[in-house]
């Protein structure tokens, strides 16, 4: 009886079937692309539906996914506040100021 109805939960509505799709992500992942979605006046079923049509449309995923680069790292490490020293008069001071990180 419960097998049957899960494999009848597949709703009619405008004259489709739909299927549920339920996947577990993390609880502060899930919060913050809800809001996100929100600002941009969608829900998250939308989003997932729209990144699936654009998915076969793409005939893969809609964007590119790959590692960060060590370019990638470098950057990042260029403009964290952290690593921006001040201003030098001379290139002795910068020199100077370098040897005494060592």
């Amino acid at each position: 009886m419960q097998t049957q109805w899960l494999s009848n939960r597949i709703a009619m509505k405008g004259g489709m079937s739909m299927a549920v799709l339920q996947i577990r992500i993390p609880n502060e992942l899930k919060k913050e692309a809800d809001e996100l979605f929100q600002s941009l006046g969608l829900d998250t079923t939308t989003a997932v539906r729209i990144f699936l049509r654009q998915s076969l449309a793409y005939d893969g995923i809609p964007f590119t996914i790959r590692k960060k680069t060590k370019i990638d790292r470098l950057l990042e490490e260029c403009e964290d506040p952290a690593n921006i020293s001040k201003p030098y008069g001379t290139v002795e001071e910068a020199f100077k100021a370098m040897s005494e990180d060592e």
